[in-house]
């Protein structure tokens, strides 16, 4: 029955892919249609307000000038927001402003996509910062990703057009994307009763007679858009586990369709962009393979069960059901853990920290490749990035100039994809190693020998990956763990980025090459093995010796 649920919703995602990606390409394409009569009235508006009066496209250093610049504006305020939040109004609950170092890591988290949480929601924000900040937040991030997303497939793909207009891009992905598709979900989700209101903490007498203060607050628009944004985070501590935020198995399924279909949708419009969508099938077809991998080990590790709980005696037939909902069980759960860590959305349904060495090996395996669907964008560049180099290498083997979508990759663009490739291993291992290093890092640590390792390794990852999910058994909210995350978030964001529009540029700046008999085809069977092949080849030999220090090792002397 769990294994036909997860079928279910993985058919599902296959039926959307095609008319979800279609109406990215209509948004981003620049060119004329339908939807243009809906939203093209209140786009204008917005640009006569905003003051922007040509939307000619830009070259791409203005691109990432302007991408920059809205970023740290945006920060700036959110940055206030949180350091006047007890003086401001819409606080029932009377909590205080946010310590300083607690705001760098929250505000940097929200702007990167990472949604990474150093502090519970019910407590640590109030109901004006979860709206004006948390919730804003998660829109323009998630518009930002895909903004610089559509600017490098257009790099890629079309000649001497330049990148495309970042105001524009950023101005309809909110406005024709992620605002509709919330309002919708929001609604679904009220209607599956997840709560929306203004209401202060409710104060509850239990059975057992004590009191009890329930928080409450909109819920429903964060959960929309902190899914559909691949954005994470949670407006309760206990994140997408909580029955507020995720009450039934139905709003589970939605949640999971909501952070996945874009990012699964994605390559679909990399294919119409290219003029190529068997390009784009293969692309996400290599995807799905390396998905299906993770989670399949994610699944059937904890359907096996702990077998330290089940020496103890405890009935372990329904599998590994510590720190999970009953509500959800073993497949639903499994299936959560591997798109969240795949979408790098960071939501959680159940507790990483509980899983068993293999299922955490899985989600941890996902934010280190950070190719796998990925967020707004990111998981998309990266596998183009890995595309780039394996046809670089082919190249290489056969003694021929490597060729990607008719232009010549040459130096200058493999010494930036080196950057990218570089740049994310070593902001997961060199802070890990740190962190173990000094007493600041290493006194956070809960559980010692290999399950330790894995929680600090599970941290940085996540914050490299822009994921923002965590092990949680950090005691994590201290000066240290909240500068160096916040450091490995706002470079795990930017460098790849950056270095993945100049690559796009360059390209775009190139005469096109002919294709021959000799030209390697990328639109194959044969290319997406080479593709999966490369991306497993360079996380092993990246990150494989220190996953057997960690999880591996767990696993082997559980």
């Amino acid at each position: 029955m769990e294994l036909l649920q997860i079928g279910i919703v993985i058919v599902i995602l296959l039926l959307l892919v095609k008319p979800v990606g279609t109406y990215m390409y209509h948004v981003f394409s620049n060119e004329p249609n339908r939807t243009d009569r809906i939203f093209g009235g209140t786009e204008k508006l917005i640009y006569k307000i905003v003051g922007l009066k040509k939307l000619g496209s830009m070259r791409w250093t203005t691109y990432v000038m302007s991408f920059l610049a809205t970023n740290v504006v945006l920060v700036i305020i959110s940055y206030v927001l949180l350091r006047l939040q007890g003086m401001l109004p819409g606080n029932p609950a009377g909590n205080g402003n946010m310590e300083a170092s607690l705001t760098f890591n929250t505000v940097i988290s929200f702007m990167t996509n990472t949604n990474l949480q150093h502090y519970s929601g019910e407590s640590g924000l109030t109901y004006l910062t979860q709206m004006a900040f948390v919730t804003m937040m998660m829109f323009t991030s998630a518009a930002s990703g895909f903004a610089v997303a559509a600017s490098f497939m257009r790099g890629l793909t079309r000649r001497g057009e330049g990148m495309g207009n970042f105001f524009q891009d950023f101005i309809k992905a909110i406005i024709r994307i992620f605002l509709p598709l919330a309002f919708v979900l929001t609604l679904v989700l009220v209607g599956l009763k997840v709560p929306q209101t203004l209401q202060p903490t409710a104060n509850v007498t239990t059975l057992s007679g004590t009191q009890q203060q329930i928080a409450l607050g909109p819920i429903a628009s964060l959960e929309s858009i902190k899914h559909l944004g691949t954005n994470g985070g949670g407006y309760a501590g206990a994140n997408s586990a909580h029955p507020f935020e995720n009450p039934s198995p139905w709003t589970n399924v939605l949640e999971i369709l909501a952070m996945w279909v874009m990012p699964a949708s994605l390559p679909y419009t990399f294919g119409l962009f290219a003029r190529n969508r068997k390009q784009g099938w293969i692309i996400f077809s290599s995807m799905m393979v390396l998905f299906l991998i993770f989670l399949s080990i994610t699944y059937v590790s904890e359907k096996t069960g702990n077998p330290l709980i089940q020496a103890l005696g405890v009935d372990a037939s329904q599998g590994s059901m510590e720190g999970k909902e009953v509500r959800f069980g073993i497949g639903q759960s499994a299936l959560f853990t591997a798109v969240t860590t795949a979408a790098t959305t960071g939501s959680v349904n159940n507790m990483h920290d509980t899983l068993t060495p293999l299922g955490g090996m899985a989600a941890l395996g996902e934010m280190m490749l950070n190719v796998i669907f990925g967020g707004k964008g990111v998981g998309l560049m990266n596998m183009l990035m890995y595309a780039i180099l394996g046809v670089f290498i082919c190249g290489l083997m056969v003694g021929r100039t490597p060729e990607f979508m008719g232009r010549k990759i040459e130096g200058k663009e493999m010494k930036l994809i080196a950057i990218a490739i570089l740049v994310h291993p070593f902001l997961i291992l060199a802070p890990t190693a740190l962190a173990f290093m000094s007493h600041w890092g290493y006194d956070a640590v809960t559980n010692p020998g290999y399950h330790g390792l894995t929680q600090v390794l599970y941290e940085y990852a996540s914050s490299a990956a822009n994921n923002g999910s965590g092990f949680e058994g950090l005691a994590d909210n201290n000066v240290f763990w909240n500068i160096t995350t916040g450091v490995v978030m706002f470079f795990g964001r930017y460098v790849s980025m950056v270095a993945l529009l100049a690559v796009a540029a360059s390209l775009n700046a190139k005469a096109p090459t002919p294709v021959t008999t000799g030209t390697l085809r990328t639109d194959n069977k044969l290319f997406g093995a080479i593709l999966i092949g490369v991306v497993l080849l360079i996380g092993a030999l990246t990150f494989l010796p220190v996953i057997v220090l960690g999880p591996v090792a767990e696993f082997l002397t559980m």
